[in-house]
Protein backbone atom coordinates (compact mmCIF):
# COMPACT_ATOMS: atom_id res chain seq x y z
CA UNK A 1 0.00 0.00 0.00
CA UNK A 2 1.45 3.42 -0.96
CA UNK A 3 2.38 5.73 1.88
CA UNK A 4 0.37 8.88 2.39
CA UNK A 5 2.31 12.12 2.04
CA UNK A 6 3.09 14.11 5.18
CA UNK A 7 1.01 17.23 5.90
CA UNK A 8 -2.19 18.50 4.33
CA UNK A 9 -2.70 18.11 0.60
CA UNK A 10 -4.22 20.87 -1.53
CA UNK A 11 -7.24 20.28 -3.71
CA UNK A 12 -6.55 20.82 -7.40
CA UNK A 13 -8.56 23.33 -9.42
CA UNK A 14 -11.31 21.74 -11.52
CA UNK A 15 -12.38 23.04 -14.90
CA UNK A 16 -15.60 21.02 -15.02
CA UNK A 17 -18.03 19.13 -12.85
CA UNK A 18 -17.04 15.91 -14.62
CA UNK A 19 -13.42 16.50 -13.65
CA UNK A 20 -14.44 17.01 -10.01
CA UNK A 21 -16.58 13.86 -10.02
CA UNK A 22 -13.73 11.82 -11.51
CA UNK A 23 -11.33 13.17 -8.85
CA UNK A 24 -13.74 12.28 -6.02
CA UNK A 25 -14.25 8.78 -7.45
CA UNK A 26 -10.51 8.13 -7.78
CA UNK A 27 -9.12 9.69 -4.59
CA UNK A 28 -9.40 9.30 -0.83
CA UNK A 29 -10.86 12.63 0.25
CA UNK A 30 -9.66 12.14 3.82
CA UNK A 31 -6.25 13.16 2.46
CA UNK A 32 -7.72 16.58 1.66
CA UNK A 33 -9.84 17.33 4.74
CA UNK A 34 -7.61 20.17 5.94
CA UNK A 35 -7.84 21.83 2.52
CA UNK A 36 -11.64 21.71 2.38
CA UNK A 37 -13.64 24.75 3.45
CA UNK A 38 -15.81 24.43 6.51
CA UNK A 39 -19.47 24.01 5.57
CA UNK A 40 -22.38 25.47 7.52
CA UNK A 41 -25.98 24.67 6.74
CA UNK A 42 -29.34 24.43 8.44
CA UNK A 43 -31.34 21.24 8.48
CA UNK A 44 -35.06 21.35 8.95
CA UNK A 45 -36.20 17.91 9.98
CA UNK A 46 -39.94 17.50 9.96
CA UNK A 47 -41.70 14.65 11.65
CA UNK A 48 -44.22 12.87 9.49
CA UNK A 49 -47.35 11.14 10.70
CA UNK A 50 -49.30 8.85 8.42
CA UNK A 51 -53.07 9.18 8.23
CA UNK A 52 -55.67 7.11 6.49
CA UNK A 53 -56.39 8.07 2.88
CA UNK A 54 -60.09 8.68 3.55
CA UNK A 55 -59.25 11.03 6.44
CA UNK A 56 -56.71 12.87 4.31
CA UNK A 57 -59.21 13.39 1.49
CA UNK A 58 -61.74 14.89 3.93
CA UNK A 59 -59.03 16.99 5.57
CA UNK A 60 -57.84 18.28 2.20
CA UNK A 61 -61.38 19.25 1.23
CA UNK A 62 -61.89 21.22 4.46
CA UNK A 63 -58.47 22.86 4.09
CA UNK A 64 -59.29 24.03 0.55
CA UNK A 65 -62.63 25.44 1.77
CA UNK A 66 -60.73 27.39 4.43
CA UNK A 67 -58.10 28.53 1.88
CA UNK A 68 -55.24 26.90 3.76
CA UNK A 69 -53.07 23.83 3.45
CA UNK A 70 -53.89 20.48 4.98
CA UNK A 71 -50.67 20.75 7.00
CA UNK A 72 -51.68 24.16 8.34
CA UNK A 73 -55.14 22.93 9.24
CA UNK A 74 -53.80 19.85 11.05
CA UNK A 75 -51.34 21.98 13.01
CA UNK A 76 -54.09 24.42 14.04
CA UNK A 77 -56.43 21.63 15.10
CA UNK A 78 -53.72 19.80 17.03
CA UNK A 79 -52.57 23.01 18.71
CA UNK A 80 -56.17 23.68 19.79
CA UNK A 81 -56.68 20.11 21.04
CA UNK A 82 -53.38 20.04 22.94
CA UNK A 83 -54.14 23.39 24.54
CA UNK A 84 -57.45 21.98 25.81
CA UNK A 85 -55.87 18.71 26.96
CA UNK A 86 -52.96 20.32 28.80
CA UNK A 87 -55.16 22.99 30.40
CA UNK A 88 -57.41 20.34 32.00
CA UNK A 89 -54.49 18.55 33.68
Amino acid sequence: MPEKPEGPRKLPAFSSLDELVRFVDENDLSDYLDAMPEAHFNVNLKKRVGIERELYEKLDKVARQKHTTSEGLVNAWLREKLKTETASK
